[in-house]
């Protein structure tokens, strides 16, 4: 049986990681919601695209049983994360990242997707693929050179431009 993925999109998001999940996800019938990491469901893509995702993630508190796997979408808003960190919707997400690990769901992401799954008190002890520049950040859990890394029910890519190598395992994963 197919599985089902729920995908954090942060404002603004990285439209090239995003949609490569979504595509992917699209072309091999695996369904999927998108949730903002925001205050609505209105989000940008860091080129600027709007678009309009299905709900917030505040709206994926407490629904973990429904998915298989979270996909965490990064984005341009990390580098600015320390600014919002205390907003409802950051909140929501690091609460929503803990309960879908605390349920063994699959968790995939890249760039600084490593580290958002840390400072969740999720993925203690994995080996993960960060962003270079994130690297630095991680310190429960052992940051790779690898350009992607599977450990457990945790896939992640360093950067966007790699998750063409990790997607055919996470599909594989998901199917």
């Amino acid at each position: 049986m197919t599985k089902k993925v729920a995908v954090l999109a942060v404002n603004p998001v990285n439209g090239y990681g995003l949609f490569h999940y979504l595509e992917s996800f699209y072309e091999n019938s695996i369904p999927y919601k998108v949730f903002a990491v925001a205050e609505s469901k209105d989000i940008k893509t860091n080129s600027g695209i709007s678009i309009e995702v299905n709900d917030t993630v505040s709206g994926l508190k407490g629904h973990a049983d429904e998915y298989d796997a979270l996909v965490f979408a990064c984005g341009d808003a990390i580098p600015v994360f320390k600014q919002h960190a205390r907003e409802n919707y950051n909140i929501d997400m690091f609460s929503v990242i803990k309960e879908f690990n605390d349920k063994g769901k699959l968790m995939i992401g890249h760039c600084a997707a490593a580290m958002m799954f840390e400072k969740a008190g999720a993925a203690e002890g994995k080996k993960l693929a960060i962003h270079p520049l994130a690297k630095a950040a991680l310190k429960r859990n052992t940051p790779t050179d690898e350009k992607t890394a599977i450990d457990g029910n945790f896939y992640t890519a360093q950067e966007e431009h790699y998750l063409s190598q990790l997607m055919p395992e996470i599909l594989k994963a998901l199917k």
